[in-house]
Formats: structure tokens, sequence, C-alpha cells
């Protein structure tokens, strides 16, 4: 394969659109599984301390 970008619009660059939905999906992992596991805690404190 040679590595000229995809000029021709009718047939997309899909590699392209995987790549990036890839490193999308990676870093809302990187982002909502601490921020998950934070709202996780504050519930669990927040009923600990009005339950």
């Amino acid at each position: 394969m040679n590595n000229v970008p995809n000029n021709n619009p009718s047939t997309p660059d899909t590699t392209a659109v995987n790549t990036a939905t890839g490193k999308l999906a990676l870093g809302w992992a990187l982002v909502g599984v601490p921020l998950a596991y934070g709202v996780y805690e504050t519930l669990t404190r927040v009923a600990a301390l009005f339950g």
C-alpha cells in the first residue's frame, strides 16, 4: 500500500475513522472510569452520612 491520502470523496478513508473512533473510546474510558468511581464513592459516603 502507498501512503498517499485518499482524495476521492466517493470512497472514504475508513482507516482514519476507525483510528479516531478507537482513540475517542480510549479517551472516554480514561476519563469515564475514574469519574464513575468518584461518583460511586461520593454517593456511598452521602448515603452513610444521611442514612
